[in-house]
């Protein structure tokens, strides 16, 4: 049997749903999110939930800034309570180089209307105490900035898609597609076959696998990154804490536990999302510098998803040239779900115009052909 549609959205993640609940309000009315498992099953059930306005350059900046005001008003968009929390976000500062990084980045985000500010020692403790500030020489703060649970962004969206008419498969994998000599796509799965003019591939770090079924190649690479979870404590950290040089993050979810993960420079790139205990020794190690009250704190679970890592660590999005009717989004780098409002906004404005109000020319494969990449400082992990 053979299903049509007007667009085939490929991923059930955040920026799957998103995209279906945009295009159905857009007007799209036949539009199929086929997921190979259930939902939430992959990057979003697994991510560290952060929303961060924090960046060097200002497309990321712009980009983030977008979303945060779409978060902001996600719970009365969806008719879903999203907890979207802006207790902010303090990047720690070590050295010299990360100072002067923070100080050349500030005054940028400030002119694209980012409330970011510099913040000495003793505004560090204030905000967070308990802080071990040995070797931290200041911080930088956005009080905007968050985290917001995943799951219920992803239900919300979902539901919000459902009710539009989206029809949402999951357990579907798709493993074939081809292209039709009327330039229509079709789309081969175990449970059937699915016909449409146009293909949205965000299928977070099986994008590349999917776009390489009609030819396209993506050079994303997938890494696994591991998060843990500590038993509940009393409320005491509001912003999320971060480090770009030791590239670790801790947040204090809503019933108490703090969330975190820590990078792994030498993590080879894989599909594996197996949990290890070397992470789970350098995870606590960073814990207890940052904290050292909570030295004896219980890790009670951890688990680990796959960052869709692109050379520069910035998103590829948008169509490609020579396949009429084909987008994608991938290569967010571990920041596809705090880019997943913006990243829908850009992708449905381009899909039913052919423009977006901003622009993302930079952010297409080509850039990979024009010589030297700039990678953004502010990337952790």
């Amino acid at each position: 049997m053979t299903t049509t549609a007007e667009i085939i959205i490929i991923g059930g993640g955040v920026n799957g749903l998103a995209c279906a609940y945009d295009l159905a309000k857009s007007g799209m009315k036949k539009i199929v999110v086929l997921e190979k498992g259930y939902l939430g099953v992959g990057a979003t059930g697994r991510c560290g939930a952060g929303v961060r306005q924090q960046w060097g350059m200002e497309e990321n900046i712009i980009l983030a800034r977008e979303s945060v005001r779409i978060f902001e008003k996600l719970p009365e968009e969806l008719g879903f309570n999203v907890f979207f929390r802006q207790g902010g976000y303090l990047v720690l500062i070590f050295d010299e180089h990360e100072y002067d990084l923070v100080t050349r980045s500030i005054p940028v985000q400030n002119k694209l209307d980012v409330p970011s500010r510099l913040l000495d020692p003793k505004d560090v403790a204030e905000l967070v105490p308990g802080i071990n500030l040995d070797g931290v020489l200041g911080a930088a703060y956005c009080p905007t900035d968050g985290v917001c649970y995943p799951y219920a962004v992803l239900w919300g969206y979902g539901e919000a898609a459902r009710r539009l008419g989206v029809d949402i498969r999951t357990h579907t994998e798709v493993t074939g597609i081809d292209v039709l000599d009327d330039g229509t796509y079709s789309v081969t799965t175990a449970n059937g076959s699915y016909n449409a003019p146009r293909i949205l591939n965000v299928a977070g770090a099986r994008t590349k696998d999917i776009a390489a079924l009609i030819g396209i190649d993506i050079p994303t690479k997938p890494h696994r990154h591991e998060i843990a979870v500590t038993d509940a404590l009393k409320p005491f950290l509001d912003p999320v804490v971060i480090s770009l040089k030791k590239g670790f993050y801790f947040s204090q979810s809503l019933r108490g536990e703090i969330v975190g993960g820590i990078g792994d420079d030498n993590e080879p790139s894989s599909y594996s999302t197996k949990s290890s205990i070397d992470f789970l020794f350098r995870y606590a190690s960073a814990l207890r510098d940052v904290f050292p009250a909570l030295g004896k704190v219980r890790i009670i679970r951890q688990w680990a998803g796959l960052y869709d890592v692109s050379p520069d660590a910035r998103p590829i999005m948008g169509a490609v040239d020579g396949f009429d009717g084909y987008y994608h989004a991938c290569g967010f780098s571990g920041h596809g779900f705090m880019l997943s409002p913006i990243t829908a906004k850009l992708l449905t404005e381009l899909i039913t115009t052919g423009s977006t109000s901003i622009p993302i020319d930079t952010l297409g494969l080509t850039r990979f052909d024009k010589g030297p990449l700039t990678k953004d400082p502010y990337v952790v992990g």
